[in-house]
């Protein structure tokens, strides 16, 4: 009895792990800054907006503007969106990624 209840605890436990564990971002956040720092930081500097300042790099912008997620980020580097430039065939995937994830990474930081 004591066996099964030990078994179901650790069942219950690797479920409630995997369940509410925040998700691992995909790219590397160090390559990313880089990246970022040579391409993006002209106008995203600090996490901030030269060319339009409401949108800017912060948390709860992005979730404002439904920015806040890999994809999202991701795909607005890609195809650019009215004055940022598409980063498609300038940056590498990987490097696309890894600046993705270095956004969401200092937006949860607080820049």
């Amino acid at each position: 009895m004591l066996r099964k209840l030990i078994s179901l605890a650790a069942v219950l436990l690797i479920t409630a792990v995997f369940t509410f564990a925040t998700p691992a971002l995909a790219g590397d956040a160090a390559n990313g800054a880089k990246v970022f720092s040579a391409n993006c930081a002209a106008c995203h500097a600090g996490g901030k907006n030269a060319i339009q300042g409401n949108k800017t790099l912060q948390k709860d912008a992005l979730e404002k503007y439904g920015m806040d997620s890999l994809e999202a980020i991701t795909n607005q580097i890609y195809n650019g969106k009215n004055a940022m430039p598409a980063f498609k065939g300038r940056l590498k995937d990987q490097q696309i990624e890894d600046v993705a994830t270095y956004v969401l990474s200092q937006a949860e930081k607080g820049w």
